[in-house]
């Protein structure tokens, strides 16, 4: 488990319990999003629980989350790996009674949320939640109830996992916490995924254009079909090379499904 093992690595004083309300708490950044200052509000609310570390000494606690209501905008999935880092920074903070503030938590966040944006929301918005929309497209046109339930575990059970890991292992390294978001390497990833989507897209498009539906994992019915797809996918391939954006084929290809089923 993340807080266990962390704290145990690090030999923190800070309880399992802590970090895990923490995390939680996280979990809301975008609950009080505001065009002011933008996620400032859940970023500050998530950091409550370190007040139990002040006991009585509550100027100390308002003087932390004063400092952490400045502006602050990332990917909503990318802020799990800041929010760790920063506490990990406070947290070294707090063990001399005499220092109240702290720039370098804060020069972090705004070093970090804007790469960090840009990341998350070409993976997330751009590559994988597309894809794992059309996967539960295509188990959909199959016939499978359970289709839905397919598409919102695929897509949530990744995101849910960068959160979580990306706390730990900012809360475990600190200022080098930025490694575990290099090593994921997910600009390199959404270029894989876009294939995968324009690939699905590919197959939904052949579907819809024959009015059939064919089993999961069964051999399809014609030759006809086979080589549509196949055409689809290459053609795909080919704009890419070119330099076409893989979105406008997406976008082409939901025009084109769209305009066969009229």
């Amino acid at each position: 488990m993340l807080p266990n093992s962390v704290a145990a690595d690090k030999g923190s004083f800070m309880r399992s319990s802590l970090l895990i309300s923490i995390f939680l708490r996280s979990l809301l950044i975008q609950a009080s999003f505001n065009f002011w200052r933008m996620q400032n509000l859940g970023f500050t609310y998530a950091l409550i629980p370190i007040g139990r570390l002040f006991g009585k000494d509550q100027k100390r606690m308002q003087i932390l989350l004063s400092r952490h209501m400045q502006l602050f905008n990332s990917h909503p999935y990318m802020t799990g790996p800041i929010l760790g880092s920063v506490i990990h920074i406070e947290e070294e903070n707090l063990k001399d009674e005499k220092t109240v503030t702290n720039e370098d938590a804060l020069t972090l966040k705004s070093t970090l949320s804007g790469p960090y944006a840009a990341i998350g929301d070409s993976f997330f918005w751009g590559a994988y939640r597309p894809m794992s929309a059309l996967t539960g497209v295509f188990f959909a046109v199959q016939g499978y109830l359970t289709a839905p339930l397919v598409a919102f575990f695929l897509y949530n059970t990744v995101h849910l996992w960068i959160r979580w890991k990306g706390f730990a292992e900012g809360y475990r390294l600190g200022r080098q916490g930025i490694d575990f978001v290099r090593r994921l390497d997910l600009p390199k990833k959404s270029g894989r995924i876009r294939w995968v989507s324009l690939s699905v897209l590919s197959l939904l498009s052949v579907l819809f254009s024959s009015g059939e539906t064919v089993p999961f994992m069964l051999p399809w019915g014609g030759i006809v079909m086979k080589i549509g797809a196949l055409l689809c996918i290459l053609l795909c391939f080919w704009g890419i090379r070119k330099g076409i954006s893989p979105l406008h084929i997406l976008y082409g290809m939901v025009i084109i499904i769209f305009l066969s089923l009229q």
